[in-house]
């Protein structure tokens, strides 16, 4: 079953990957840049302190925390733990990956990426649950994600590990964060 499913997950990968056009490289370049996240990210905490003020410092330090948990967890433990090669790393694709921009380290399983970016899109989605135009985050994960494929550095599977770990570590950190902010405010 592991056999059919790593064949599987690298057949999908040549097949993602192998679908390009020049024009797109430097948006999926873009789209894997972390600092072109910074903006994004220090907007939605401006609006979580909109809306809870002085408990906006409860969520910010989930938040925190969030992010540290889901990159920890993929870069210090899943990594170095299963040593499963970027597909750019891997004797057997070189030829036929493509590689945009740089292959990056040795190790690709479970992308840090999507797990921060989905991390992030869950914990700030619980939040602001009730407007629905947050769940657009999802959306722009997801587009980090595929952009890691298309980048010829990770499988399709190291993402969609990736963006599990991430939405369970981020809902789980907005729950907990909910909880001590209702606490408090009682």
């Amino acid at each position: 079953m592991i056999d059919w499913l790593v064949n599987l997950d690298r057949a999908l990968f040549v097949f993602l990957n192998g679908i390009h056009h020049p024009s797109m490289d430097p948006i999926m370049v873009f789209f894997s840049a972390k600092l072109v996240w910074v903006p994004l990210y220090a907007f939605l905490i401006y609006l979580l302190f909109k809306r809870f003020h002085k408990q906006g410092f409860i969520y910010l330090i989930a938040v925190l925390l969030a992010v540290g948990a889901a990159d920890q967890l993929t870069s210090t433990l899943m990594k170095p733990g299963f040593e499963r090669l970027r597909p750019c790393h891997d004797p057997e694709l070189i030829e036929v990956t493509r590689v945009v921009d740089r292959c990056g380290g040795r190790y690709g399983f479970a992308s840090g990426h999507a797990a921060n970016t989905f991390m992030l899109a869950a914990f700030f989605v619980g939040v602001f649950a009730d407007n629905r135009r947050m769940r657009w985050l999802f959306l722009w994960s997801a587009l980090v994600a595929y952009s890691r494929i298309y980048l010829g550095v990770h499988f399709p599977g190291d993402v969609i590990v990736g963006a599990l770990l991430g939405v369970t570590i981020g809902y789980g950190f907005f729950w907990s964060a909910r909880k001590i902010a209702d606490a408090r405010a009682n």
